[in-house]
C-alpha cells in the first residue's frame, strides 16, 4: 500500500495553514544546547549494552596502565643501581639487568594488550552505534505522520548517519580514553603519595586552575559544536532538497539560485566549523601550558628536597616523580585535546536522543476487529479538523459511504479531500468528532487492523529500488508468483511488464524512474489489488497521466473497485461521472452531494466546475 501525501506541499502551509514537511522545510533554529551530563549517561547505558565486550576492554585497560604505572617505577630502582661513593660510580650490574628485563617484558605484553585493546575498542564502538542506529531507525519508523511533515527529509537522515557516525567515533576514541585517564589518574596520584607527599602536593596545586580553564573554555566551544551539527543536518537538507527536485529546478532556471543557496548555507558551516577547530585547539596547548608549569615546579622542588637529603628523594625517585606528574596531568590533557570530538558526538548524540525522545504514534485500538467479514460502511460524525490550532480544514463534517458504494469527493485545493483520507487512515486524528466503520469508532480499532482494511493508490507513487515483483508484493507479502500475476493483469500492468527484457524480475530504479508515470501508476494498482482490501481510496490517481493513459488505468480501477467500498479524490471530473455519490466540498464543509446527472441539473458548484472543465478553462 502507498502512504497518502498531505495536501500542502513540502516545506509550506498548507490548505488551512498545515505545516508542510520534507526537503523544503523552514530553516532550523539554533536551540539550546541540552544537558551534557544526561546524554553522556545515556551513550553509556547504550555502551553498557555491550557488557561482554565492555568487562573485557576495561580489565585490559586496568592491566595495561598498571603496567604503565609501573614503568618510573622500575625505571627509578634502575637508576638507584648506580651511586657514587669516593667519587667513583658503582653499579650493581645484577640488579640493573633483573630491571631491565622486568621492563622489556613488561613493555613488550603491554603492547600486546594495547593490540587487544584497539579490537576491543572498535567492537564496543560498532556494537554500541549499530544498536543505537536499529533503535533509532524502529523509532523513526513509528512515529507520526505530523513530524516527517514538520521536519527536514535531510535532516533525519543527517541523524541517521552523520550523527551515528560521530558518537560511534567518540565511543572508540574519546570515551575509552576517558576509561583509562580515570585509572591513570588514580594510579599516578597514588604513586605520587607513595614517593613524597610533599611534592604531590605541589603537583595538585595546578589542578584548579585547569579545571577553571578547561570549565570555561568548554562553556564557550560547546555552541560552536551544537551549531556546526545543525548546519550539518541543515545542508544535508539542501542536497537532499536539490536531488530530489532537479527537474522542477532545471525547469524553471533556478540552477544558479539552488547553487547560491548551497554556497551561502555551506560558507555559515565553513565558518562555525573554523571557529568551532579554532576554540577546540585552543584547549590542548593551553592544558600542556599547565602541565610543563607543575613540571618545572615539581624539578625544582625535587632538587631542593635532594640537596636537603631528604629521605627517600633520590635522582631516581625525582624522575619518577616527573613522569607521574607527567602521567597524572597527561588524562587532562587528553581529554582537553580530545574535547572537540567529545563536544560533537554529544550534540550529534543530543540530536540522536531528540528523535528519540518523540511521542510514538498513538495507538490505543483493543477492539477485535474482524477484517475478513468487513462490510465497509464509513460514517463521518460532526468532524472537525485542523493541523494548526485556529485554522480549520474540517467543520462538523457528516457523511456516510454505504458498503460497495463508489463516493467520489471534489473540490478546490485546500478544501479538505486529501484530509479526509488522513483521517480515516488515521495519519492524523480528529479534533472532535468520530469516525467509524461497521458502527465502530476507528479509534477503538488498532493502526495495523484498521490500515490493512484500505489501500491506497496515489498521484505520486511510492516504488522502491528493488524488482517489479517485489514493489507489487509489498501489498501482500505471503502473496505467491501467480497471486502477482493475476493482480497485474486485473491492473492492466501485465501488458507492459511481459514487454520488458526481464519481466517481473525487472530492477526498478530509485522511485521507478526508469518507468513512465503511467507504467508506475500501473504498478501501484497491481499493489492494491493484490492487497485485496475491503476500503479502496483513490487520491487523484490519474491526474498527472496523458488521456489515453488515463483510460488504461480507469479501466484498471474499474476492475479493482469492484465490490468494494471505494472514496475517489479527482479534480478531473470526467473520471468520476460513473460515482454513485459525488460530494462537495467547499472550505471544509459539504456544498452539495448527489450523482452526476442530480448535480448537473441542480446546477450549483458542480456545474459550475463541470462545465469549466469542458469549456478547457483550468480549475
Amino acid at each position: 500500500m502507498n502512504n497518502p501525501r498531505g495536501a500542502g506541499m513540502p516545506g509550506r502551509p498548507g490548505p488551512g495553514g498545515r505545516p508542510g514537511g520534507g526537503p523544503m522545510s523552514a530553516r532550523i533554529n539554533v536551540e539550546k544546547p541540552k544537558n551534557a551530563r544526561r546524554t553522556l549517561g545515556r551513550i553509556f547505558r547504550y555502551i553498557g549494552k555491550s557488557s561482554t565486550i565492555l568487562v573485557m576492554l576495561l580489565a585490559i585497560m586496568v592491566v595495561v596502565t598498571v603496567i604503565d604505572l609501573l614503568g618510573p617505577f622500575f625505571q627509578q630502582k634502575a637508576i638507584d643501581t648506580f651511586k657514587v661513593e669516593e667519587e667513583k660510580i658503582i653499579v650493581d650490574f645484577e640488579t640493573l639487568a633483573i630491571y631491565l628485563i622486568v621492563m622489556a617484558v613488561c613493555f613488550a605484553f603491554s603492547s600486546l594488550l594495547y593490540y587487544a585493546q584497539g579490537l576491543l575498542s572498535a567492537k564496543l564502538s560498532q556494537s554500541t552505534v549499530y544498536i543505537m542506529r536499529n533503535d533509532l531507525f524502529k523509532k523513526i519508523s513509528h512515529l507520526p505522520i505530523s513530524y516527517t511533515d514538520n521536519h527536514r527529509h535531510g535532516d533525519i537522515m543527517s541523524r541517521m548517519t552523520n550523527d551515528v557516525e560521530n558518537v560511534s567515533n567518540a565511543v572508540s576514541q574519546s570515551i575509552t580514553m576517558l576509561f583509562s585517564s580515570i585509572i591513570t589518574l588514580v594510579g599516578a596520584f597514588s604513586m605520587m603519595l607513595y614517593y613524597s607527599w610533599q611534592i604531590t602536593i605541589i603537583a595538585i596545586l595546578t589542578i584548579p586552575l585547569t579545571i577553571l580553564v578547561s570549565t570555561n573554555l568548554a562553556k564557550f566551544m560547546r555552541k560552536y559544536f551544537v551549531r556546526q551539527q545543525k548546519l550539518l543536518g541543515s545542508l544535508n537538507g539542501e542536497v537532499e532538497e536539490m536531488v530530489t527536485s532537479y527537474k522542477t529546478v532545471v525547469a524553471y532556471g533556478k540552477e544558479e539560485e539552488a547553487v547560491s543557496d548551497f554556497a551561502r548555507e555551506s560558507e555559515e558551516l565553513r565558518k562555525n566549523s573554523i571557529s568551532a577547530r579554532v576554540w577546540g585547539s585552543v584547549m590542548g596547548p593551553v592544558m600542556n601550558f599547565l602541565g610543563n608549569f607543575q613540571y618545572v615546579l615539581i624539578a625544582a622542588l625535587g632538587g631542593f628536597m635532594m640537596l636537603k637529603r631528604i629521605k627517600g628523594i633520590s635522582i631516581g625517585a625525582i624522575q619518577a616523580m616527573l613522569q607521574y606528574s607527567k602521567k597524572f596531568t597527561h588524562p587532562i590533557n587528553q581529554i582537553a585535546n580530545q574535547y572537540s570530538a567529545i563536544l560533537t558526538a554529544l550534540a550529534a548524540a543530543e540530536r540522536i536522543f531528540e528523535i528519540m525522545d518523540s511521542e510514538n504514534e498513538i495507538d490505543e485500538g483493543k477492539t477485535d476487529f474482524d477484517t475478513e467479514n468487513m462490510k465497509g460502511e464509513i460514517v463521518f460524525k460532526d468532524v472537525d479538523f485542523a493541523y494548526v490550532p485556529g485554522k480549520t480544514v474540517l467543520k462538523k463534517l457528516n457523511l456516510t459511504v454505504h458498503p460497495g458504494q463508489k463516493i467520489a469527493i471534489v473540490g478546490a485545493t485546500g478544501s479538505g479531500k486529501t484530509t479526509i483520507v488522513n483521517l480515516l487512515t488515521r495519519f492524523y486524528e480528529t479534533s472532535s468528532g468520530e469516525i467509524t466503520i461497521d458502527g465502530v469508532n476507528i479509534k477503538d480499532i488498532p493502526k495495523e487492523t484498521l490500515r490493512g482494511a484500505i489501500a491506497i493508490v496515489l498521484q505520486d507513487t511510492v516504488l522502491f529500488c528493488d524488482t517489479i515483483k517485489t514493489n507489487i508484493k509489498y501489498g501482500n507479502q505471503n502473496a505467491t508468483d501467480e497471486d502477482i500475476r493475476v493482480a497485474a493483469h486485473t491492473s492492466n500492468a501485465d501488458r507492459f511488464i511481459e514487454r520488458l527484457p526481464e519481466g517481473y524480475e525487472t530492477e526498478l530504479a530509485e522511485a521507478g524512474s526508469n518507468l513512465s508515470q503511467g507504467q508506475r501508476q500501473l504498478l501501484s494498482i497491481s499493489r492494491a489489488v493484490l492487497a485485496d482490501p475491503k476500503i479502496l481510496i483513490l487520491d487523484e490517481a490519474t491526474s498527472s497521466v496523458d488521456t489515453r493513459t488515463e483510460m488504461h488505468i480507469q479501466q484498471a480501477m474499474v476492475n479493482l473497485m469492484k465490490n468494494r467500498t471505494s472514496l475517489i479524490i479527482a479534480h478531473r471530473l470526467s473520471t468520476i461521472r460513473d460515482a454513485d455519490v459525488i460530494v462537495v466540498l467547499r472550505d471544509g464543509v459539504i456544498a452539495e452531494s448527489g450523482s452526476h446527472e442530480e448535480l448537473l441539473a441542480l446546477g450549483g458548484e458542480y456545474s459550475k466546475l463541470y462545465s469549466s472543465q469542458f469549456a478547457g478553462i483550468a480549475t
